[in-house]
């Protein structure tokens, strides 16, 4: 049950907005750990071509290192969320980190193909878990509003960072040994795990008297790793096939049976209801498109700078710096401007800058451009993921129940995942099809230029779901939100639900 009373929200004393350094340390590891995650998924594309000829890999199987990160991770981050809230997030956090670690070793020691995709399909199984569970661990230590709002910033900031700063030690890691680019995840990841271990807090696990969803996580990982699967398969193995098509077809049958199972299931895996919230779809949509367009962005632009500029490994790895280090020194600052603005405004200014880098980079040809063209569209993309990905995170964790921070956890890495995967996939179809005129410079730019304006109308469709969420009336004052929960201790409960600041926050936000 839950009553609002229109009264002034209470001002945040000194003593609440400082954070003892227990709180810190526990933010740090779990900063740790997704900028880890984030690093390795883009630290492997530099290494590839040392790793095909080490290991005397094809094409095809060299795709897979890649795919089988994704497959693990996309596949099993809703049974991740979940498990989070059921088996406990420190301890689903703590075992899966263990995991990565060791998978990172394995990784970096392995001598053939099939155990090196092993490895990385166990490392993006280990992050569909450490994913969420680190997420909502966050969401249930610090209290919502202006501290939550901050520690998602810094979380998020240091995924971006990861996921820049990974192509930038990839390139001077190689120079070396690709090996060491597999196994530099390994002693951070156990640093991060012996801190955590100490300082991580123990959270009550869900009342699971109603019983486990067993169906519903059978069916659920497995629509999305068919899911996933046939979107990684279908540029290969083309997308009007029967394989693809009925592959496609079951993976979608999969997911009505989940759909059904989970509408009737006591204990669901994933809580349907939490997607009747406009904010709450407007905010997992919105992941998907902004770093499913990034994800496609990035391909075409490393693939652009390297075959037809010339430029090295390295060279390639510096040109996007810009937008890591844009992100890295903005990180304790947006907290502060999504506590102004709200999310909703704040969302959708990053998707307009989003529009415009993808807009700027339009303009390359085959004769560098770096301080015209490439350097602006990186500014503008790293001012982009610095406002967009902790606002999206801190949209969709909002008013939600701590017995179900998991959950939505899961579901928005989730949308994250397999929007980059299916976007991937659909720029890099385009790309091919129009790759049929010849390999000269020329025809390979001009194939390049309809992915830049698929990922660039991608980034569009998510400006413009972004602004349906400024449309609502403003309210007339700060909202507190008295809720009870049947889940929370007697002993300890919820706290007043803050809404963000009234007047940009639409009405129904929140969960």
């Amino acid at each position: 049950m839950t009553s609002a009373l229109n009264v002034p929200s209470p001002a945040p004393t000194a003593a609440e907005d400082r954070w003892s350094p227990r709180l810190w340390g526990t933010l740090l590891v779990l900063c740790a750990a997704m900028f880890l995650d984030a690093l390795d998924v883009s630290m492997v594309g530099v290494a590839l071509p040392s790793i095909a000829g080490d290991l005397g890999l094809s094409t095809a199987t060299l795709q897979w290192i890649v795919s089988g990160y994704i497959l693990g991770y996309g596949g099993l981050l809703l049974l991740g969320g979940r498990a989070a809230d059921l088996l406990g997030r420190r301890r689903v956090f703590l075992v899966a980190l263990a995991v990565f670690a060791l998978a990172s070793l394995l990784g970096g020691l392995v001598d053939s193909g099939p155990l090196l995709i092993a490895s990385r399909f166990i490392k993006g199984l280990s992050a569909a878990f450490t994913a969420p569970a680190g997420l909502s661990i966050i969401t249930t230590t610090f209290k919502e509003g202006p501290q939550r709002n901050r520690a998602l910033s810094i979380y998020t900031t240091c995924a971006a960072t990861g996921f820049s700063m990974g192509l930038v030690l990839s390139g001077l890691l190689t120079e070396v040994s690709w090996r060491l680019t597999m196994l530099l995840p390994a002693p951070i990841a156990l640093v991060a795990l012996v801190i955590g271990v100490r300082l991580i807090p123990h959270s009550a696990r869900e009342n699971t008297r109603s019983g486990y969803d067993v169906p519903g996580a059978v069916t659920g990982t497995a629509a999305m790793l068919l899911l996933v699967f046939t979107v990684v398969q279908a540029p290969e193995a083309g997308w009007a096939s029967a394989r693809t098509l009925l592959s496609f077809a079951a993976a979608a049958a999969l997911l009505a049976l989940f759909v059904a199972i989970e509408r009737r299931s006591a204990s669901p895996l994933l809580r349907l209801g939490v997607l009747r919230s406009g904010s709450q779809v407007r905010a997992q949509l919105g992941a998907a498109a902004f770093f499913g367009s990034y994800v496609a962005f990035q391909f075409i632009a490393t693939q652009y700078m390297q075959s037809l500029l010339g430029w090295s490994a390295l060279q390639t790895a510096l040109a996007f710096l810009p937008a890591g280090a844009l992100v890295a020194v903005s990180s304790t600052k947006i907290g502060d401007v999504v506590d102004r603005f709200g999310t909703p405004r704040v969302i959708a200014l990053g998707f307009a800058l989003l529009v415009a880098a993808y807009a700027v980079f339009l303009q390359v040809d085959l004769t560098p451009r770096y301080a015209a063209v490439i350097l602006p569209a990186m500014l503008l993309l790293g001012a982009a993921c610095a406002l967009t990905f902790p606002s999206l995170n801190i949209q969709a964790t909002n008013g939600v129940h701590d017995d179900e921070q998991g959950m939505v956890s899961g579901l928005l890495n989730t949308s994250v995942q397999v929007g980059g995967a299916i976007f991937l996939a659909v720029v890099t179809a385009v790309i091919t099809a129009g790759g049929g005129e010849g390999d000269s410079p020329q025809a390979v730019l001009a194939s390049f230029r309809p992915g830049l304006a698929v990922v660039t109308v991608i980034a569009v469709a998510g400006l413009l779901v972004t602004l349906t969420g400024l449309r609502s009336r403003r309210e007339p004052a700060a909202t507190l939100v008295v809720a009870s929960s049947p889940a929370a201790p007697a002993a300890d409960p919820l706290p007043l639900k803050t809404a963000e600041p009234v007047a940009t926050t639409p009405p129904g936000a929140g969960v």
